[in-house]
């Protein structure tokens, strides 16, 4: 443990949600989610998040994937709630996942871009550094309320034994410490960790998923009786994919398919220990992607298809990943959620799902109850959402008004085969304005239809810029390593 820690579619009306919220956002009755009611909770619900590596918006049948199936997705789908419009907060690995875990912009925890091991140079400050244990995570949030946590995947948020998953509130961890490609001879040998202990080095990638799901199995077995948190970050899709025998040419959609089909078994697996040990009804389950697809990669990569472009892109394919939650009898099944939502909503909807104290420092998400419900007349709940690569803000939506602030990006121009990268482009964007309502692929830039909406616009990104790096927290670090 840490030391030194501070203890479906929408018309909503916002500010009776802002009244309700204000008036109680720590307290939750659990027959009451839709009404956002703030009786104090009578059972503490399970929660489980399950993320996956790179997975783009069109690699799920139920948004659509070519050739895809994803019958145990689909299933929690039409069980649940399905969301079109949902963002993480970085096109990147680190900083999404300290935006899921803190309920922030990753630029106010100080972690703007992905951390590694030793490597190639482009490492070069990013190898002593990590989530600051002044932070708090959903973990830590749930502990005092007598949580048991667990991290069974991929981590990403500080190798270092100071930032690792047992340093941030996770009882139990195993996985690896940061993504699959840091491997030789580029880095150091790939190492599967057990708590802070590594257990084995360049593990057999091929059993990743199958493990991390055993693990959750047992975990979900162990802890029936009292209140869980299970964080599951895949590993896979994320390049080199691999898959273990057992789905290995079954998808008929190659390697890549294959893997999503592993997934979608993983998932299954889950859903299905929470039948046998009849837990469905209390227990959210929690399922999205951590950024869009890795383009350059091809045939190994998946696709965002209609949105343009993929990961490392503040474009719709880098941040509108696919996600589905469901929780028996609390979400109404087959909802679709039609709004704006973010990954840095979760953790302060389930501060107040549960009860527990909100992190006493700022945090950007907000609690969204009425979106996960369900809620009919529900709307989102930001003025705007706003686009980061690395510490360079470069867009901002609002309605469905998505403007670029002019910047460079880099796009394929050969794709990869079979695991070998293609060959990326540097590409200057002008200033760009694109309604989504109307144009999803944002093909049509109407910037000078609208010069109002764009200086509307460039205005509240540079207020919000300003104000964010003028109130941000420092990053964790290890001097002299």
């Amino acid at each position: 443990m840490k030391k030194n820690k501070k203890q479906m579619k929408a018309n909503y009306n916002r500010r009776e949600f802002l009244k309700l919220a204000g008036a109680g956002a720590s307290t939750f009755i659990l027959g009451s989610f839709l009404n956002c009611q703030t009786t104090p909770p009578k059972k503490l619900p399970n929660i489980i998040i399950i993320l996956t590596d790179d997975q783009g918006y069109a690699d799920i049948s139920s948004y659509n994937a070519k050739g895809i199936q994803t019958p145990n997705l689909n299933r929690m789908a039409e069980e649940g709630i399905r969301f079109t419009d949902f963002y993480v907060a970085s096109s990147v690995c680190s900083p999404s996942r300290a935006a899921l875990l803190t309920g922030c912009y990753p630029q106010r925890v100080g972690i703007p871009d992905v951390l590694a091991p030793p490597g190639p140079p482009w490492t070069e400050g990013r190898t002593n550094i990590g989530l600051n244990n002044s932070e708090t995570t959903i973990a830590e949030m749930l502990k005092p309320l007598g949580y048991t946590t667990a991290c069974f995947g991929k981590w990403h948020l500080g190798h270092l034994p100071e930032f690792l998953p047992t340093r941030h509130g996770f009882d139990e961890y195993f996985g690896l410490p940061y993504s699959n490609d840091m491997i030789p001879e580029d880095y150091p040998p790939l190492p599967l960790m057990e708590g802070e202990k590594i257990i084995q080095y360049n593990p057999d990638q091929s059993q990743l998923t199958t493990w991390y799901t055993e693990r959750a199995i047992k975990f979900i077995e162990k802890n029936k009786d009292h209140p869980f948190f299970l964080y599951v970050p895949h590993s896979m899709p994320h390049i080199p994919i691999a898959v273990s025998d057992k789905f290995k040419g079954k998808s008929g959609q190659g390697l890549y398919g294959d893997v999503i089909m592993e997934i979608d078994w993983s998932v299954g697996e889950i859903l299905k220990k929470m039948a046998q040990l009849k837990l469905e009804d209390n227990t959210l389950v929690i399922f999205f992607s951590d950024n869009g697809p890795w383009l350059e990669y091809g045939n190994h990569a998946g696709s965002a298809l209609p949105l343009r472009e993929g990961k490392m892109t503040t474009f719709e394919g880098g941040q509108r990943v696919p996600c589905i939650m469901r929780w028996s009898g609390k979400i109404p099944a087959g909802s679709v959620c039609c709004e704006m939502a973010t990954s840095m909503d979760i953790l302060p909807t389930i501060s107040a799902i549960t009860g527990a104290a909100l992190p006493a420092v700022k945090i950007d998400g907000k609690d969204a109850r009425s979106l996960w419900g369900g809620k009919p007349d529900a709307k989102t709940l930001y003025e705007a959402v706003y686009f980061y690569y690395g510490n360079e803000l470069q867009g901002i939506r609002s309605g469905k008004w998505k403007l670029y602030l002019p910047h460079t990006y880099q796009t394929p121009v050969i794709i990869g085969k079979d695991g070998e990268r293609g060959k990326m482009e540097e590409v200057k964007l002008p200033l760009s304005l694109y309604d989504l309502e109307q144009d999803i692929s944002e093909k049509n830039n109407v910037a000078e239809q609208y010069p109002e909406i764009v200086e509307r616009l460039t205005q509240m990104a540079k207020a919000f810029d300003t104000d964010l790096k003028q109130n941000l927290r420092p990053v964790g670090r290890v001097e002299n390593y």
